[in-house]
């Protein structure tokens, strides 16, 4: 079985931490999860979930500051390791290694370790300074996925579009959670293997 650790910064679009939860537990998949501060308030704003059916949805749930968690760790194995959303102060420290919280940690040990670190980076537009941070974990090991949509596949629904980034996100731990139709395939529907959402989003 895998095991990946879903991180949830405070950066705007938390609906791409909670989707990431809800498929990898559709699909049988432990997950370890923390969240920020920030992260847990954006929940309230942008979302109609409690902070429970977030931690229920997770195999495994820390605390943001406890730094000694068994995800803290380079001798507990995971197969890696998902910001979703990610801000730029969590890119930042991680460029940096600055191992303050127990999301930045967990990410640490994830490059170290070279084991697959996905940051969905939530901002827009960009200066120099944060090209330059996406720049530096990619040449430690991480992998930036901004969450950019595609538009071939017709979205309706904002669920369409969190589905088809998470979709691809989720295609570099090479798990195919079927959540969107791929290109050349545009006459089929998407083969759905996970839970739809607990709640759909306005769009």
């Amino acid at each position: 079985m895998k095991k990946i650790v879903v991180a949830i910064s405070g950066a705007s679009g938390i609906q791409y931490g909670v989707r990431t939860l809800e498929v990898l537990s559709g699909l049988g998949i432990e997950t370890h999860l923390v969240i920020t501060k920030s992260g847990i308030n954006n929940l309230s704003m942008e979302t109609r979930y409690a902070r429970s059916d977030l931690e229920s949805m997770a195999s495994y749930v820390y605390d943001f500051e406890d730094v000694g968690a068994s995800i803290a760790s380079g001798s507990f194995h995971v197969d890696g390791m998902i910001v979703a959303p990610c801000s730029i102060k969590t890119l930042s420290a991680i460029a940096n290694s600055y191992n303050s919280n127990l999301v930045v940690r967990a990410a640490d040990v994830t490059l170290k370790e070279r084991r697959r670190l996905v940051l969905l980076v939530r901002e827009t537009p960009l200066h120099e300074g944060h090209l330059e941070l996406m720049l530096k974990v990619t040449r430690i090991g991480g992998i930036i996925m901004p969450p950019i949509p595609a538009f071939y596949h017709q979205p309706e629904t904002i669920m369409d579009i969190v589905d088809q980034t998470i979709g691809k996100a989720l295609d570099l731990f090479s798990i195919d959670a079927k959540l969107f139709t791929r290109w050349g395939t545009e006459n089929r529907e998407p083969e759905m293997t996970c839970p739809q959402p607990l709640y759909h989003f306005q769009g």
